[in-house]
């Protein structure tokens, strides 16, 4: 039917694009030579609006099934509210045909699948209804019986917005022999369920992905955020790259500590990149900032060795141990105390935030360390990171300076 609606509408292949999900149909696209995208199951119209999004003209067309509709039923309605660019062909089988004939959104009351062998105890949604109601401009129902199916596809193609087809079909393999289901109980399953089919929904509203085209054509080529030119302020002593890793604690200001390097890195004319790694659970668990710092321009921002290490604590000590281990004895580790015996073949420089003369806290003790670090790496001047703590986090600056000052006691 779809080969039949691109002959007729004759489109060019090469400005087509076939998304196809996982599923019974997902492997169906590379028997078109048009382009084509196959990724994870539930995802192709997330994968179809980046598409369209990212070039309009392009005609979108996505091949799912009701599995997918129920897996990824958030990017269905959001692509079909916001009215987006495309041909969605809904094959409806009310099952997942492809994975042992599971329930999916679409199963009928009472109906025996492989997970409801007593009977179906949900109702079934109505896909239509579902995208038509939230915003779909074009939305049909019918079943691949249809002898016309080809002409509605080919008219779902050329209309500008977000259609979808729900074509029902049948599925040989599961739900057909556990229900006795054929084309006469399938046909009348539509009136069972009080359905309608043929067009349901068709209104003339804009297409997202051209209306977003044109209210942002004026932007294009133009930053997104107003440039913060920073001039350089201060001399450095750096004559290549500079891997700098603080390794500690999510909620601790790590991020924050390494933030204040690489701005300071910049005000001494440096280009400066930082990398964060932390989990997603809030302020427990690792806290990893890698930093680099080059006279010249940064092009990778991995760090395979570290230049150096500031090891804050135990969680950073979890997620440092690459590090430590490809450290050589060029390289610097700077600790505290009770990581004195952490092996590694780096130099250790054990610093005791005993000797600062200031209360230390949690979320000062990463700002304690790099700034003493910095000053036995010298690196740029330590003024550099006071001028940074003042200009770049000038709400913390009371509470950062008196730390950095400290930092100069620790050793």
């Amino acid at each position: 039917h779809l080969d039949k609606a691109l002959t007729k509408l004759q489109i060019d292949p090469t400005k087509t694009v076939i998304v196809s999900d996982i599923g019974c149909v997902g492997l169906s696209d590379q028997y078109f030579v048009t382009n084509a995208f196959h990724g994870l199951h539930g995802r192709s119209i997330a994968y179809a609006t980046g598409i369209k999004l990212a070039n309009p003209e392009l005609n979108v067309i996505v091949l799912m099934g009701d599995g997918g509709a129920g897996i990824g039923g958030t990017h269905l309605v959001n692509a079909a509210r916001r009215n987006v660019g495309l041909t969605v062909l809904m094959f409806n089988n009310f099952n997942f045909g492809m994975t042992g004939g599971e329930h999916s959104v679409t199963t009928p009351h009472g109906a025996i699948t492989s997970t409801t062998r007593r009977g179906n105890p949900e109702y079934p949604l109505d896909i239509c209804a579902t995208v038509g109601e939230n915003g779909a401009g074009f939305v049909y129902r019918g079943t691949s019986f249809d002898k016309d199916l080809p002409d509605r596809i080919a008219e779902a193609i050329q209309y500008q917005g977000f259609a979808l087809l729900d074509i029902w079909e049948l599925c040989t393999a599961y739900f057909s022999p556990f229900n006795d289901f054929g084309r006469k109980e399938m046909l009348g399953l539509v009136d069972a369920l009080g359905l309608e089919t043929g067009l349901l929904y068709y209104r003339n509203v804009h297409e997202y992905s051209h209306y977003v085209r044109e209210l942002s054509k004026d932007a294009a080529g133009k930053p997104t955020l107003p440039l913060k030119p920073i001039e350089p302020e201060f001399p450095n002593h750096v004559d290549r790259k500079f891997h700098l890793v603080l390794a500690g604690s999510a909620g601790a200001k790590v991020r924050s500590a390494g933030k204040l390097v690489g701005y300071a890195g910049v005000m001494s004319g440096l280009w400066a990149t930082q990398r964060d790694d932390y989990p997603t659970t809030v302020k427990s668990g690792h806290s990893i900032s890698e930093i680099i710092l080059s006279p010249e321009e940064i092009r990778y921002t991995g760090v395979a060795k570290p230049d150096a290490l500031v090891l804050i604590s135990d969680d950073g000590l979890k997620k440092s141990g690459r590090h430590l281990a490809r450290m050589t004895e060029e390289d610097v580790l700077f600790t505290l105390p009770q990581f004195a015996g952490v092996e590694t073949r780096a130099r250790k420089v054990i610093l005791d935030p005993k000797k600062a003369g200031v209360r230390i806290t949690r979320t000062n003790l990463a700002l304690l360390l790099t700034a003493a670090a910095l000053r036995h790496l010298d690196l740029f001047p330590i003024e550099a990171l006071e001028a940074a703590a003042k200009r770049f986090q000038a709400r913390f600056a009371d509470q950062n300076l008196p730390i950095i000052e400290a930092s100069q006691r620790l050793e």
